[in-house]
């Protein structure tokens, strides 16, 4: 047999320090900050090795230790921190091997991979690996809660740290008090990694071979019996600074092309939602009270506000279908509709649904009937019977629904509608945008792919014997 061909070993470096670890978080920012950028175009190079895989059977080799080059910086962080603290040696900042840190991660390139499997293997056959990683790492994965059938209260497992956090703190007061590392919470805390690393691997389309269910704990693998390596393998590839650079910066670009790709197309979506009159409608809510009135609370319009809105609401629309008599609607200054509505009942909306079927809030006012229909009085900026448009203008405003006779329980289904005149510039933007970023992207891709220099194999290196 021989061994997996993801390889996770480490060592553990005894004395350490009592105390180090209580500011290891602040210590290791520098490299959570560069990782941060590393796995952004760690996934965008793994979307594109997915289409490689796809048609050609093969991971591009300098992708693929571009990859292999971020789990192991990872890898290394995660031990020096919170992932192990198995040593208190500084993790250098390189995607290469690093063979003299006390933890190492080592991945055979498959020469090649199933065209078929890459399409099912990072999510359908991961996901019995994804439950147990889960409950090592957050234990968010397999949480759950509601009423036990006993009526015992709300049950959750463990969800934050999972149970690597949990041995690592134990690890670490053991160190505060007594200055030791138990080996054997060591031992149990690498096993959880190493499994960790293997499904992560995979799932990210490294290697084709199922991740066995068996926790090997301890620091070292279990010997190779055969070498993976020979001179028909494709050679290692090493990536200097400037081929690590065009990779990161091209991934980002990448990256910030397809999220405005996504943009773009939900704003030309939107765009074909406008109806005959140029405007575009929410969804429809149901407003009701038994009062005489529904209001709005004050809106206020002014200073820059005003030409911001004029320029990107453009012209508004409020429809009111009423469900047993017509429905009025009018937009009035604030002042005088709250002179109209003293001493009238009527509830005012302070929130309204998020989503369909959500709880809209009100605050009742008491008082009596108004003392004449609403139509009957002039200082409406904007009136309609069902439906109302208004130009936006400075001021502070609010909107009255009420019954045309003025009688008392008002129901009404209402939408509200704005013309959006800055959003076909806006799509057309976001697509430019998206050409010139994937296409940067691109670019700067394929110039970290030629920049990376290729190291020989180790198995075509040949050496003549001393006698």
């Amino acid at each position: 047999m021989s061994a997996y061909p993801v390889r996770v070993e480490a060592r553990l470096e005894e004395p350490l320090n009592r105390g180090l670890w209580i500011v290891k978080w602040f210590l290791a920012i520098p490299h959570y900050i560069v990782l941060g950028f590393l796995w952004i175009a760690f996934g965008v190079l793994t979307v594109i090795a997915f289409f490689a895989i796809l048609f050609t059977g093969r991971y591009p080799r300098p992708l693929f230790d571009f990859n292999l080059g971020v789990l192991r910086w990872t890898w290394r962080v995660a031990y020096y921190s919170y992932g192990a603290l198995g040593t208190d040696r500084y993790p250098p900042f390189t995607l290469g091997p690093a063979p003299g840190y006390p933890a190492t991660l080592d991945i055979d390139y498959p020469e090649r991979l199933s065209r078929g499997l890459v399409l099912v293997k990072w999510w359908l056959l991961a996901i019995p690996h994804f439950l147990v990683v889960g409950l090592f790492t957050s234990g968010s994965a397999i949480s759950w809660g509601g009423d036990l059938p006993d009526g015992g209260g709300v049950l959750y497992t463990l969800d934050w740290g999972g149970l690597i956090g949990l041995l690592v703190l134990i690890a670490a007061v053991c160190l505060l008090f007594t200055g030791r590392y138990p080996h054997g919470v060591f031992d149990l805390v690498i096993g959880m990694n190493r499994w960790a690393l293997r499904v992560a691997a995979y799932a990210t389309l490294m290697t084709d071979v199922y991740p066995p269910f068996k926790l090997e704990q301890g620091g070292h693998e279990i010997p190779r019996l055969d070498e993976p390596h020979d001179h028909l393998r494709t050679p290692p590839v090493r990536h200097g600074a400037a081929s690590i650079v065009a990779l990161t910066a091209g991934a980002l670009l990448a990256f910030a092309g397809i999220a405005t790709a996504v943009t773009g197309a939900g704003a030309a979506l939107l765009g074909q939602a406008r109806d005959a009159g140029g405007f575009i409608s929410t969804s429809t809510e149901r407003v009701s009270t038994t009062t005489y009135a529904l209001t709005t609370e004050q809106i206020t319009i002014t200073g820059q506000s005003v030409p911001f809105l004029q320029q990107s609401v453009g012209r508004i629309r409020v429809e009111t279908a009423g469900s047993r008599t017509p429905v009025f609607v009018g937009i009035a200054r604030q002042d005088e509709a709250a002179v109209y509505l003293r001493g009238v009942a009527h509830d005012q909306v302070t929130h309204v649904a998020l989503q369909p079927g959500g709880d809209i809030g009100y605050e009742r006012h008491p008082g009596t009937a108004p003392a004449a229909p609403p139509s009957a009085r002039t200082f409406w900026a904007a009136t309609g019977t069902g439906t109302l448009t208004w130009d936006i203008q400075p001021g502070d405003w609010t909107v009255v629904i009420m019954n045309t006779d003025a009688t008392p329980d008002v129901t009404a289904d209402l939408t509200l509608a704005a013309t959006l005149p800055w959003l076909g510039g806006l799509t057309t933007g976001l697509f430019v945008a998206t050409a010139f970023l994937l296409l940067s992207g691109t670019t700067l891709i394929l110039v970290g792919v030629r920049l990376a220099a290729t190291s020989p194999s180790p198995a075509a290196v040949h050496t003549t014997p001393t006698a």
